[in-house]
Order: structure tokens, then sequence, then C-alpha cells
């Protein structure tokens, strides 16, 4: 094992934190790992384990030729220890990367805690000493005092989104005569979704009283600002009455599967965990009150005798103006010392968090050893997504996530299916490159 005289302070064992400690140890440098869980958890927060999944437990799809399984491939190519364990505790899922999150958080909590260049500090960190080399990964969730004293640092003012969290029932209380187990155009060789059917009278009842439903009142907080990838499901109705079928209830690709008559509108469950005995209601984040949540979900009739192990939930996600104070590097503009990782960031999404983590440790590696600092072109995925948080616009900066409107493509393509082709393709070859010029550092 690598070892040097080398430290760098990690806040935050989420995601990003996770895999930046890890990388930066195996490559010898000691990182005192900050984690306030023990002591203190946000409302999202359950388990005294790091790398904690709150909102989902899907890393989202494997295919190689959407955004986020281009990302998955890059990271794989980059040696990412988080992607690793999730693919050791994945669960039937389709053709996305859904995981145990408890076996996923237990994994990387032990790996982590047993790493010798690692010591796991139970402490909440309310200001940051600029002074020492310091990753700032502590989520969307990250403590009140220090994301103040962290705003006063960079001279921004707050910027915040709200997150929701979609409910979870127990699999034996569906009731089974309204629901079949299948994927989308029967993509994947296992059917490992179950997709619970509404006709046209009931989805039109469901969407009336999913509008008119309670909400919980958010009263310590300014005004509400919500990121669209977590748009809760009661605010998606109230933009039309057939959002939600162009939405998460599209009933595209499974028709064919009911024989008594054509669903007009479908609720996807998604496995929770290795034994399929709790269900995600896939893009049903709400902010409805939970006696609201079982009135109102319970008209959907496959779950009208649904047992809740979960309710939905909302929590406030807060994040940096990146544009104005982080450069290409994840380096704060005016304190080098400082590297800011992960959701805090303005990177949106599970992978996306664990990839900000990595590209941070890679920099962060390469600042304590005074070597130049590299990049990434927004050819590639995770390029793509560090360029636009440091180059969006600051008037009007909004988290983002993997998709293919940020990757940059020097060729026109009249094929889109060609294009992506094109685009994968030249990603792996620049991270190749990016890998090549790093390890050629050490040489």
């Amino acid at each position: 094992m690598l070892k040097s005289n080398k430290i760098v302070n990690v806040i935050g064992a989420g995601l990003a934190g996770c895999e930046s400690a890890y990388f930066l140890a195996e490559h010898g440098v000691m990182v005192n790992l900050y984690e306030m869980k023990e002591i203190k958890k946000t409302p999202a927060q359950k388990s005294d384990n790091f790398a904690e999944l709150v909102c989902s437990n899907s890393l989202k799809s494997m295919e190689k030729l959407s955004a986020s399984g281009m990302l998955k491939l890059e990271l794989q190519k980059l040696g990412c220890f988080l992607l690793d364990c999730a693919n050791k505790t994945s669960v039937p899922a389709g053709n996305s990367l859904s995981v145990d999150r408890e076996q996923f958080s237990q994994m990387v909590t032990e790996k982590i805690k047993n790493h010798p260049n690692i010591n796991a500090i139970n402490e909440i960190v309310k200001d940051i000493d600029t002074s020492l080399p310091t990753i700032v990964a502590t989520g969307p969730l990250c403590d009140d005092e220090l994301f103040k004293n962290l705003s006063k640092l960079i001279g921004n003012d707050n910027c915040y989104f709200y997150d929701a969290i979609a409910p979870i029932v127990e699999t034996d209380s569906v009731d089974m005569s309204r629901a079949f187990w299948g994927n989308r155009y029967e993509k994947g060789e296992t059917k490992d979704y179950l997709n619970c059917w509404l006709n046209k009278e009931e989805y039109e009842v469901f969407v009336k009283e999913l509008v008119n439903a309670k909400t919980v009142e958010l009263h310590n907080f300014e005004k509400l600002k919500v990121f669209e990838g977590c748009m809760p499901i009661e605010v998606l109705a109230k933009r039309g009455d057939k959002s939600l079928r162009y939405g998460p209830m599209k009933p595209v690709g499974l028709c064919k599967q009911v024989e008594t008559e054509k669903p007009y509108a479908i609720v996807q469950l998604r496995k929770e965990n290795a034994d399929g005995s709790c269900l995600n209601m896939v893009g049903f984040q709400t902010n409805l009150i939970f006696k609201e949540q079982k009135r109102v979900f319970s008209l959907i009739p496959a779950l009208k005798n649904a047992k809740f192990l979960r309710y939905g939930t909302m929590h406030r996600n807060s994040y940096i103006n990146a544009p104005k104070c982080l450069n290409v590097y994840s380096q704060l503009k005016n304190y080098p010392n400082i590297f800011i990782a992960g959701q805090i960031s303005g990177v949106e999404g599970y992978v996306e968090s664990i990839a900000s983590g990595l590209y941070c440790a890679i920099n962060m590696l390469l600042y304590i050893n005074k070597k130049s600092m590299i990049s990434l072109p927004s050819s590639t995925c995770l390029g793509a997504i560090i360029n636009y948080i440091v180059f969006a616009d600051d008037k009007n900066f909004q988290p983002m996530n993997a998709n293919y409107g940020i990757i940059s493509c020097e060729k026109t393509f009249a094929d889109k299916q060609a294009k992506k082709m094109y685009i994968l393709e030249n990603s792996m070859n620049e991270i190749d490159k990016f890998k090549e010029e790093f390890n050629g550092k050490f040489v």
C-alpha cells in the first residue's frame, strides 16, 4: 500500500467524498474524512453508513449510448471505486443500474473505514481552514453553519433548490390483478418493473385528487425552487391533465401485456432491495402530507391496499454558484487549497456526484504533488458536466446532470444513433488520453 507524508481533508462521506477519499488513499495520501451523521443527521438521512442513497436506489441507465451509460463507461476506465461497489451490490432493473442501498452503503463504509490511509472522523465541521488542502463534498444536505461560512468565503449568496423523495411500498401488498412484471419494449433478459395500470376514468380521478391534495408547508425558507429532474409528482400534474401520461405514467412499450383493456396510464415500481420485498414508485417524488399520500396513491388500483414502508418527503438541497467561484479543475478560484466535489458544486445525480468526486481527487493529487492539473474536454460526458457548471450563466445557474445537450460534437449527423456512437468512441479515446497524461506526470 502506497503511503506518503501528504494529508488531505475531505468533508463529507457521501458519494463524492467517499470516491475522493478512496482515490487519494489508494495513491498514498493520508486522508482525514469528516462525517457528521453519527452526531447529527439531516431530515433525509436514516443510516450512519457512508454513501447513503437518500432519494432512489437507481444509478440510471447502463445503455452505452445513453448519457448516463456513457458516463459509467468513462468512470470504469478511470477505475471508479463506487461504481465497482454498485455493480457488486446491484439488483435487477432491466438496463438500469440499481443497487440494494443498504448493501451498497455497508460495502463502501467497510472499505473506507478499513483503509489504512483513511482516518474517518465523526465531527460536525463548521468552518474551513483555507491553509489546508481540502475537498468539500458535503453534498446537497450541507450543515447550515458550514454552508453559511462557505458562502461568506466565496462571496456568494445562498442558492438552493428542493429535492423530493418517492414513496416505497411493500411488494406483497400490491394487487397483482392490476399489475404485471415487465420492461418497456421488453428490453433486458428479466422483467424488473412492476407495472400498475389505470384506465382513462381511473387516471382522471387520480389526477384530480392529486392536484388538490394537501402538501407540507415549507415555513423556514424564502421560496420553493425545484430542480426539474426531481419534480414532485403533484407539481408536474398541475402542468396539465396529460402531463403525467407523457412523463412518469406513460404507458408506451407496455400496453400489449394487458389483455382485458388498453392501459391509459401506468405507474412503474422498481425493486428497492435485493430480495424484491419492497418497491420504489418510479418518478413519484412528492411533498404531499403522509395522510394524503396514502389516500391519493391508493387510488391507483394496484395500490388500493398498499402498505407504505416509507412516504415521500422533500428536503433542501444546497449548492454554490459554481460559475462565479470554481475553475475547470473544481478548485476555488480565490482559495487554491479548496476543491469542491459532488452536488454542492452543482452537479446533479448519483453517478454525476461520484464522477465529480473522482475528478476532484485526481486534480487534488496533482495539486499537492506540485504537478500541473488536467481537465477533460466537453466532448466527454464528465468533461461536459464540469465545463457546464464552470462556464454556465452565473445569473441563472441550475444544477446539471449527464445529458447529450451539453456534450460537444464537432461533426454533424443525420442519424442520431450514429452521432451518439461517434460521441461515445471519441469520449473513450479522450479518457484514454486523460489517463495517459495523468500517469505520465508520476513517471
